[in-house]
């Protein structure tokens, strides 16, 4: 399946963060986050396993008990229900990949 970025509109979740929900199927899922500058991605958990990839910008990120500055082409790992969120330090745009599928992110854009 095919998802083209240009065909795709950016969810506007306030407080200077978007959201592009990409290709999925109910085991895996991906998605763009884009953030303004001082944008912060509050802490919170969920049942999911999320890989995260840093396309651009600059993050303190924090996972669990440990709080990383994060660049474009820096990975991170959260295992289900670890407590974490970031700070956007520079304008950028995350990847993050989840399994399953985060089913609460489809119904915002029905």
């Amino acid at each position: 399946m095919f998802v083209l970025s240009h065909d795709t509109e950016l969810e506007d979740l306030g407080n200077g963060i978007k959201r592009k929900v990409l290709a999925h199927d109910s085991n895996l899922m991906s998605v763009e986050v884009h953030f303004d500058a001082g944008s912060i991605g509050a802490l919170h958990s969920h049942p999911h396993e999320q890989l995260t990839y840093v396309l651009s910008g600059k993050f303190e990120f924090v996972i669990g008990d440990e709080k990383r500055i994060v660049c474009a082409g820096d990975t991170m790992y959260k295992r289900p229900n670890i407590e974490h969120g970031c700070k956007c330090l520079e304008e950028g745009v995350l990847l993050d990949i989840f399994t399953p599928r985060r089913n609460d992110f489809l119904t915002l854009i029905n």
